[in-house]
């Protein structure tokens, strides 16, 4: 028997799936090659009733210092389509990783010079060096050079066959 506790959730209305769209189409603050669905932080969007909305986003680590830059242009978005009250609720369970990246924003990390990271992210024990492709020449001839780059999501690599520098999205 089916309970209204037990009931699949229904299925997006036209408005709600717009709405995404919109959020989901604002830019990273940190990584602006990637929009927040493509970085797949935005975790989902309701529609609570006229006007109101809740939308969801889950950090790339806890301690992320962009979740409130991505509020405010979510709210932003939100209000110029004409939602007058939007709540950004953070949801730290399940914690994001690297598989939510969308092939999509992989593609576009190597783009932007950003070797994306692995998809399906480390398994079984971590090795102590990965192999990781250089974005600008394809060899994966690289070396570590910081553990941290811009970013905390990010580590700094040489490429050893072109000598360039270039930002690595670590498997989370």
């Amino acid at each position: 028997m089916v309970t209204p506790d037990t009931a699949p959730p229904a299925a997006p209305t036209p408005l709600e799936e717009e709405l995404r769209r919109l959020a989901g189409s604002v830019p990273d603050p940190e990584l602006p090659v990637l929009t927040l669905e493509e970085l797949g932080v935005l975790r989902g969007l309701h529609l609570l009733g006229p006007g109101r909305v809740e939308v969801e986003l889950t950090p790339t680590y806890t301690g992320c210092p962009a979740i409130e830059s991505m509020t405010a242009d979510i709210e932003r978005v939100l209000h110029e389509r004409g939602i007058p009250e939007v709540a950004v609720r953070t949801v730290l369970s399940p914690p994001w990783s690297t598989d939510a990246i969308s092939s999509e924003g992989r593609r576009k990390l190597e783009e932007f010079g950003i070797a994306p990271p692995r998809p399906g992210g480390p398994s079984g024990p971590v090795m102590v060096e990965l192999s990781v492709r250089c974005p600008n020449c394809g060899s994966t001839d690289t070396t570590l050079l910081s553990r941290f780059s811009s970013t905390a999501c990010k580590a700094l690599r040489r490429c050893e066959s072109c000598r360039e520098p270039f930002d690595h999205f670590k498997e989370l």
